[in-house]
Formats: structure tokens, sequence, C-alpha cells
């Protein structure tokens, strides 16, 4: 009878790195993306560590070495960078990793690059895999992936008019022990006109999918999972159409404040624009298409004059809750069913209380 070998125990037995699929990805103690930092930083997968063999300048020099003179010329330089910069990746990065350590490799399509250092750890004796397809192929996954995931889940949409604190409920809700998909911490975007984070870049769409797709497969499918209602944008990223179609088709509750409350909770979660009027008013001029040039002035000059809860309430009832209603209205058709929860404060204490309640009756 033949004996069958997990990937990690046949990269020992034939002391060469074994091609994985993406669903192997967990047999292994850690993802190593050989590629160069600029390529990491546009999309990875989640928790990889990047230990480029070719740097971006590396790369840029042995390419223009390969159009000018010579594929021979250009091997022979990629060869020596590479050695040089898996010789100080094994210093620095792996020298002490125990005998059991198990790394999976992979680099753009799963050939040169990914295969040196995956040679090279395998000789040493860790038990090595190397990505089949390399980026190429995760990428093809995560994209497929994102298609029928969302369905296969049980979803409760948390909807409230903007700074009803449905993200703070969502963290809330999370720290009792359920299991939420915060979209906007993953996008780095609160998902309105001022919503850019202070110093926080949005991740590039890859990255963003990559994100969500990580978030998505640890999720228990015996169990609801809490999301925020969201447009099909988060700032510049794309939600994919399998989940906003999931959560239009979901049932939902609804976060209820009075006016004060929301002021409040809005100040706290734009203090960063409390302190500088002059951006807050650059990103208040998006709006003049749809509320009038007398009407931005007057919000400018409220912002220059720190009135800011009159600011916030005029936001809210002229810009945000129009807006919104029209949008959850027409997205929602179980609103009229919803579970409707009235934030009392927006103590975080208050919050923590909501939520627990919450679960407890479900």
């Amino acid at each position: 009878m033949k004996t069958t070998h997990s990937a990690p125990d046949a990269a020992v037995r034939t002391r060469e790195a074994v091609d994985v699929t993406v669903a192997q990805l967990a047999a292994f103690d850690e993802v190593i993306d050989v590629r160069s930092e600029s390529e990491f930083a546009d999309d990875h997968i989640p928790g990889a560590i990047n230990c480029p063999v070719l740097n971006d300048m590396q790369r840029i020099e042995v390419g223009t070495l390969y159009k000018q003179v010579s594929a021979f010329d250009a091997k022979k330089l990629g060869a020596a960078l590479v050695s040089e910069n898996i010789a100080k990746h094994l210093r620095e990065r792996f020298h002490g990793k125990p005998r059991d350590w198990r790394p999976l490799v992979y680099c753009w399509r799963g050939g040169g690059r990914s295969g040196a250092l995956a040679h090279v750890l395998t000789q040493i004796g860790w038990r090595t895999g190397r990505l089949d397809g390399g980026y190429k192929a995760y990428r093809r996954a995560v994209i497929a992936d994102l298609a029928v995931l969302p369905a296969r889940y049980t979803w409760r949409v948390v909807c409230g008019m903007t700074g009803t604190g449905k993200s703070r409920f969502l963290r809330a809700l999370d720290a009792a022990g359920a299991q939420v998909l915060d979209l906007e911490a993953l996008a780095a975007h609160r998902g309105s006109v001022l919503g850019n984070l202070p110093g926080e870049p949005q991740p590039a769409q890859k990255l963003f999918d990559s994100r969500l797709w990580h978030a998505l497969r640890g999720f228990d499918v015996s169990r609801p999972v809490y999301v925020e209602a969201e447009s099909k944008k988060i700032g510049l990223l794309r939600v994919p159409d399998a989940l906003i179609a999931a959560m239009w088709g979901s049932e939902t509750l609804v976060l209820e404040a009075d006016v004060a409350t929301r002021v409040t909770l809005l100040k706290d979660e734009y203090a960063h624009f409390l302190g500088d009027a002059a951006t807050l008013n650059t990103q208040l001029e998006c709006l003049t298409p749809l509320h009038g040039h007398d009407t931005i002035e007057r919000w400018t000059t409220l912002a220059h004059a720190g009135a800011w809860d009159v600011l916030t309430e005029e936001l809210l009832v002229r810009h945000y809750d129009p807006s919104y209603t029209r949008a959850i209205i027409k997205h929602y058709p179980s609103l009229d069913r919803a579970v409707r929860l009235h934030v009392a404060s927006a103590d975080d204490a208050a919050f923590a209380a909501l939520a627990q309640n919450h679960l407890n009756k479900i």
C-alpha cells in the first residue's frame, strides 16, 4: 500500500521544497514573500513577512542589464544579488528558527525567486513549501472565494443614522465575543466624505481584498456575523458585489440616538478635524454641488469659528440624514422588522452594555 505524506513531511524526505496550494497555507508556521518591497506593499498574503531576494532597485538594475546587454550578464548579476540577500535573511531573520520550523515561500509566479530561497531553506533541513503558481495563484483564489464566501454566512447588518455609533457598537460586540466584520477598519476609512483617517492612507484594492478574504475565512458558519451597512464603495475601495448582495438580503438592527448624543459621538470620531478647519473646509467643498455655495460658505465659517456643535448638527440634519435615509430604505427591505436599539450615551460603557444586552437576548 502506498504511504501518503503531508507537504512538510515530503519536503524532509526529498530535501526539496514541496509545491503546495493556497488551501494548505495553515500547515506552515510562517509565510515568506520574497518579492520586492513595492510588490509586497501593493498586496500580500495576510500575515506574510517580506524578505526580498531582489529589492526594487536591484530588480531595475538586473532588468536594465537584461535589455541593454544580455540575458547572461543579467543572470550573473541577479544570482549574485539573490545570494547576498538570502545570506542576509539567514543571518538576520531565520538564524534563530528551530529545527521543526515550517516555512512557506512564494514570489510572483512561483518561479526563480521563491525557488532560490526555498532550496536553501530545505537544504538546511527545514520542511519548506513553495506556493504553486505564487502570488498570481493566491490572487485567483482570493477573487474566487470573495464571490462565494459571503453567501455562506448569516449576516446581521447594523444600520442607523450617521453618528449613532455603529462602528463603536461593532467594537463592543467584538469585545463581547460576537463575530464582527469591520469593513471600515479593513479599508482604513469611515465611509463618508470626511472619512479619511489621519496619517493612515487606504490600502490598495488588492490588499483590501486580501484583508477581507482573511477575515471571512476565519468566521464560524454556525454563528451570525455583524457588519455595518455600507455602500458599494468605502472611500476609494470597492466592496465585493457578493458581500453587498448578502448584506442587502439580510436581517438588520437599527441604532437610534438623540441629536445631542450623535453630535458628541461624531466630535469624538472626527476629533482630528477640530484643530484643522482648513482641511475640513477642503472636504466640505466637495459638497458644493449638493448644497450650493451659500450653505458651504456658512459651514466653512462655522468651522473657522470653532462652532463645532452647530456645524455638526447642521451636517447631520441637512446632509447625512437625508442621503442615508434614501440609501437604507432602497437597499434593506428587512428594515421594517429590524430590532431597534437605543444608544443612551456616547460612553464606551453604554455601548458595552448595549452590545451585551443584545447578545443576551438572541
